[in-house]
């Protein structure tokens, strides 16, 4: 995979965990599972989600960018 299409690629992965970070479609909703509401736990599922893949970007592209001269 070029280089340009990898940063593409992140930075779609990145746009989806941001758009979804808030669960709109559970806005509302009752349910509650082992003491939590459903909302909860979608919220302590998506920062797990997120830590592991930020933990993937830093290995992988940290230095995306990085000594590039812009003029």
């Amino acid at each position: 995979m070029t280089r340009t299409r990898t940063d593409y690629l992140w930075i779609a992965t990145f746009a989806v965990l941001v758009a979804l970070a808030v669960p709109w479609f559970l806005w509302g909703d009752s349910r509650v599972f082992a003491g939590l509401p459903l909302w909860l736990w979608w919220h302590i599922g998506w920062m797990l989600l997120t830590a592991a893949v930020f933990h993937l970007f830093t290995r992988r592209a940290w230095d995306r960018g990085m000594g590039e001269v812009s003029n």
